[in-house]
């Protein structure tokens, strides 16, 4: 959800992009945060989280779906690669990583979710958290290919 907006956050971003060019056709799908208020009631923020996962499904559909969250799982590097790699040997050939608004995903959107993963227990940026899961993805294919990246 949302966009990046920062300069530095959108080269840092385009660099990881790059470098996963030779291993799979990576593509990010930006969608528009519902509309809060600045002080949302617990009802406004669930139709808000509602509204985006009706979103978030449609665009991933038919694809494997790992939605970000902090309640989500801790995998090391070497474990996200094993899935991607395994994802693909059984005919995946789409994954789907999904990064909520500012009030994260749905419960709809974890519920599909293949799998919950979290990058760690302490609160990141929504941009910085892109480029960290983009360079995450990157390492993997490196891991899968042997490359000397992941160290």
């Amino acid at each position: 959800m949302g966009k990046l907006k920062e300069e530095y956050w959108k080269k840092a971003f385009q660099a990881y992009e790059k470098r996963l060019q030779p291993f799979c056709r990576f593509s990010v799908i930006e969608l528009s945060e519902s509309y809060l208020p600045d002080h949302p009631s617990q009802s406004q923020i669930t139709q808000a989280l509602n509204s985006e996962a009706d979103r978030i499904l449609a665009a991933a559909q038919d694809s494997l779906l790992i939605a970000l969250c902090i309640e989500g799982k801790i995998l090391p590097s070497m474990e996200l690669a094993e899935l991607i790699r395994s994802s693909v040997l059984h005919g995946t050939s789409k994954i789907s990583f999904v990064i909520g608004s500012s009030f994260g995903l749905s419960d709809r959107v974890k519920q599909k979710a293949f799998l919950r993963l979290s990058m760690s227990a302490m609160t990141f940026p929504h941009q910085l958290a892109r480029v960290m899961l983009v360079e995450q993805i990157y390492r993997s294919f490196q891991i899968i290919h042997n490359g000397k990246y992941h160290k």
